[in-house]
């Protein structure tokens, strides 16, 4: 799976939580010929997570299934960034969930259900962001589902020889488990389901959600999503996870309150997490000038 002719590009500054490395573009970067990003993460003391990424990066075909997803997305759909960028920012997120709920004494359902390892949830939370959206390839009503049937043999072609038969199967099911449970109505069983369903939404910060504010369209959800400047996850105090959003307009509200208070709830993460938000500067950002119907 070789990468001949694609020049790959490091991910710059991020501005989700430390220890992650999402990317930042725009519209003229999205629609312009695709330079290779490279998933990058901390892999900590997990080797096995680092020979995936390793094959993650060098697979061409899944790369592919991502920018053909951003076509849908972007180009056809004027939709917000559903490509490598997104997946990128997504796994960076979820794994910084999973260890800072692990680090409170939370054991993910790998570790309950089928005396497996902290590694090998790391691992389904990965892989499960990583692959939630290649069913945008395809189309983006009942993506999600599309996903499952494009997961299955990719999953199983980047574990193989890793893990033995059983633990492969059971890996499998449970990534699989965690890509159709972001959906919308998804009602994950496992943590691990439930952290992906929630770094899925956070994925809100400048980059990724001004791409259809930036492409001239104007509505609710491109406004408000304008007006979020950063998201920060970190170690809460009454909870084990603080998500701290800063915004430059109050109209980033509806990001909270429609987008991601749906993916918390349901999500099983409700007794782990609190919100906050702020608005920086003594006046709101001027968003818009003038809206008409």
């Amino acid at each position: 799976m070789g990468n001949k002719g694609i020049k790959e590009i490091n991910p710059g500054p991020s501005k989700v939580s430390e220890g992650s490395e999402p990317l930042v573009t725009t519209v003229q970067e999205t629609l312009k010929p695709p330079q290779r990003v490279v998933i990058r993460m901390p892999t900590r003391h997990n080797p096995k997570l680092q020979q995936i990424i390793d094959r993650v990066n060098g697979d061409d075909e899944l790369y592919t299934l991502w920018q053909v997803a951003n076509v849908n997305a972007v180009q056809r759909l004027g939709m917000s960034d559903h490509g490598p960028v997104h997946v990128q920012i997504v796994t960076n997120i979820a794994l910084k969930l999973l260890r800072l709920l692990v680090d409170r004494g939370v054991q993910p359902n790998l570790i309950v259900n089928h005396n497996l390892t902290v590694e090998d949830a790391e691992m389904v939370v990965v892989l499960a962001s990583l692959l939630h959206d290649i069913g945008m390839s395809i189309h983006r009503i009942d993506h999600e589902q599309y996903s499952l049937f494009l997961a299955r043999s990719k999953v199983k072609e980047l574990l193989e020889g890793v893990y033995d038969v059983s633990t492969m199967t059971i890996l499998i099911s449970e990534i699989l488990h965690a890509i159709i449970s972001h959906r919308a109505g998804g009602k994950p069983l496992t943590l691990e389901a439930g952290i992906v369903r929630v770094a899925d939404a956070l994925d809100m910060a400048e980059g990724r959600s001004r791409i259809p504010f930036q492409a001239g369209k104007v509505n609710i959800h491109s406004v408000s999503a304008a007006a979020i400047e950063e998201i920060k996850i970190e170690q809460g105090e009454s909870k084990p996870i603080r998500i701290v959003t800063r915004m430059s307009n109050s109209a980033g509200i509806f990001q909270l309150d429609e987008l991601l208070k749906d993916k918390l709830e349901g999500s099983g993460l409700e007794p782990y997490i609190e919100v906050e938000a702020m608005i920086e500067g003594e006046a709101e950002k001027k968003l818009i000038q003038t809206f008409r119907i």
